[in-house]
């Protein structure tokens, strides 16, 4: 009964991973409509906000009450991570192909391990060094070190800067979540935090105005607001709900293998043998530092 009540949360995390491995689709649409990094945050931040919003209006008008004294919290999933992550994540894809922006992303779980033995002093442990320098030597082999491919500085930090912000979601909304707030009351602060930190940097009728202009941009901003906004972060956040902030993570790194067949099937983008070894590489990281293989629980 455990087992299959687990399942649903495992479920709902693997499902987001699939969603989000769509980003780069939509995100380079959008690009060729003309909507830069910025307007995109705001646009897949904003229409999900909203969406989010007449979905509490119909289902539980009280989950959109929250304590000033935790806007921290929504603050932190908000524009430390959402608005962070999504602005490094898109620039990233600007200089190099999803499948290598997609697994330095997922850089995150060891940039987990880096901040907590800093401002927390956990233990490093021979496993997570271990992990650390297979995650180290995965973003190198799928940055293309080492080969005749052009390596771009920018891209790597954009990427390993996205990753940095996928790291803060997990944190704060762990945060959120024990202090009683439901999923859908989490995502859409976040959202709502997102958006309005988008539209004070980048600005708001520019994109709106870019989306309106023609049917295929419109369609294009309503579906990365809804599949890898609304929908994705409402199936994570659910996820964990029921998860260890690791084993979730885990799970959702069917991103990046969704990422990688979206660049080489609909984009024919190259896939190399040093790529698919980098590949490889982070994720058995990610792997080994949360302790799970082979469905087994963690051990240090």
């Amino acid at each position: 009964m455990k087992q299959a009540n687990e399942m649903k949360y495992i479920t709902a995390v693997v499902l987001a991973g699939i969603l989000w491995g769509f980003m780069g689709l939509f995100r380079r649409n959008l690009a060729k409509a003309g909507i830069d990094a910025g307007g995109i945050v705001f646009l897949r931040c904003g229409l999900a906000a909203l969406l989010l919003f007449l979905t509490l209006l119909l289902k539980d008008r009280s989950a959109l009450k929250i304590r000033l004294r935790d806007l921290w919290c929504f603050a932190g999933t908000g524009i430390c991570s959402m608005l962070f992550l999504s602005y490094c994540y898109y620039q990233a894809m600007n200089y190099m192909s999803l499948s290598a922006a997609a697994i330095l992303l997922y850089t995150a779980p060891m940039i987990v391990v880096a901040l907590s033995s800093i401002l927390f002093r956990e233990t490093l442990t021979k496993r997570k060094l271990l992990a650390m320098a297979l995650a180290f030597l995965g973003c190198c082999l799928v940055s293309g070190v080492g080969s005749s491919a052009r390596l771009s500085a920018a891209g790597i930090l954009y990427g390993l800067g996205s990753g940095f912000g996928y790291a803060l979601y997990s944190i704060f909304a762990r945060f959120a979540l024990e202090r009683g707030y439901s999923s859908l009351t989490v995502t859409f602060y976040t959202c709502l935090f997102a958006s309005l930190g988008a539209a004070m940097i980048w600005g708001a009728r520019e994109p709106l105005t870019q989306m309106i202009s023609s049917p295929e941009s419109l369609g294009w901003s309503l579906g990365i607001a809804f599949f890898t906004g609304y929908l994705a972060y409402l199936l994570y956040t659910y996820g964990l709900t029921g998860l260890e902030t690791g084993k979730a993570s885990i799970f959702a790194n069917v991103e990046p293998v969704v990422a990688a067949i979206v660049g080489i099937v609909i984009f024919r983008e190259p896939m190399t043998p040093m790529n698919l070894s980098g590949i490889l590489c982070v994720l058995a990281a990610v792997l080994l530092l949360s302790g799970y293989s082979s469905g087994e629980k963690k051990t240090q």
